[in-house]
């Protein structure tokens, strides 16, 4: 797709500086821009670049003035940031407007959807299905029975939507991502095996939720696992069943939910923290990286450590952990000073 600066300075309600007709038809660094590309000038630390970029089309503030001779056709913006990440989304949403069905798919028979429908090869749409407006199923992905999504979903290659799950507008989820898997659930017999509970509940994913590509969502074994409206959930992270997300919870890759707990609103959860069961964390609740979660926790605690403490105490306790040796040290000194005295006294 090409666009010339006269195209995205309407787009930006920005002013041309140079060529109106300059054609660009790709995205670039300004360090590292070359013929027919579009970058942005934001950070004062790269304004050399200005002079020696290749870039067809540049982005700048209002205020930019030029010192030396450039080659790049400017577009002038309030602010050169904010127009370049509206201009990165309104190249994605071109990028990935797709539509139809495509062939070797399958929609069962009694599928409903709305406008605009893509679908993928090999993608399988299962009974009773229900498909807002502007859904974009990618290949190979698979949607089973009685799945509701709304409008303006992305499903990207190799997801799995298992039966019952309900799914709200603007969201995305990204390839190998398993939403309804069985949960968790067995039960130790009298010959010490384990007998599998059935898992009949479903998931709830509200509107404007992005998924991480690998993440899997349990359903809950009874009622439903629920992720709330705006959650960011990153790579490769386990959501048990029957756990409830609050609503602009962000959650970093590899972290482990376990069942049945419920996780408060506006919470950040680093990389690679554990959460054990049936716990209540509050809202706008801090865990650090790789922190272990063992008790419920109140809201607008910052929490760091395994098992958890509050992060300023985990911080000062880390400063007399790493001295353990030089502290030992000193203490058995001690001992030997008071059993053995300079002046000879044994006591």
């Amino acid at each position: 797709m090409k666009f010339t600066a006269e195209q995205i300075a309407g787009i930006l309600e920005g002013e041309v500086v140079g060529n109106p007709n300059a054609e660009v038809s790709k995205l670039s660094k300004i360090e590292e821009g070359d013929e027919g590309s579009l970058t942005f000038l934001a950070n004062p630390k790269y304004i050399n670049y200005i002079y020696t970029t290749k870039a067809t089309v540049t982005i700048v503030n209002d205020s930019f003035i030029p010192e030396q001779e450039i080659s790049t056709t400017l577009i002038k913006v309030e602010d050169a940031y904010a127009a370049f990440s509206k201009l990165l989304h309104f190249y994605n949403q071109v990028k990935l407007n797709k539509n139809g069905i495509e062939p070797q798919s399958y929609m069962s028979e009694g599928t409903k959807y709305g406008e605009n429908l893509y679908l993928g090869s090999f993608s399988y749409i299962g009974q009773n299905v229900v498909l807002g407006n502007n859904v974009k199923i990618y290949p190979n992905s698979f949607i089973g029975d009685n799945v509701v999504i709304g409008d303006n979903v992305f499903i990207f290659a190799g997801a799995k939507i298992y039966s019952e799950t309900v799914i709200g507008n603007n969201c995305t989820v990204h390839s190998g991502v398993i939403i309804g898997a069985d949960g968790f659930g067995f039960a130790p017999n009298e010959n010490g095996e384990y007998s599998k509970v059935p898992q009949i509940g479903n998931v709830i994913i509200e509107d404007n939720v992005d998924i991480g590509a690998n993440t899997t969502i349990d359903r809950a074994t009874l009622g439903s696992t629920i992720i709330r409206k705006g959650v960011k959930l990153d790579n490769q992270i386990q959501i048990a069943h029957n756990v409830e997300i609050g609503k602009n919870t962000v959650i970093a890759a590899q972290t482990g939910v376990a069942g049945s707990t419920k996780i408060g609103e506006n919470c950040m959860i680093g990389g690679q923290v554990g959460i054990a069961g049936h716990l209540t964390i509050g809202n706008n609740v801090r865990l650090q990286a790789q922190s272990g979660v063992a008790r419920n926790i109140k809201d607008d605690e910052v929490l760091q450590g395994t098992p958890s403490l509050g992060y300023t105490d985990f911080n000062k306790s880390y400063v007399h952990f790493k001295n353990l040796p030089k502290i030992v040290a000193e203490v058995e000194e001690l001992k030997k000073q008071i059993i053995n005295p300079k002046n000879g006294n044994n006591g």
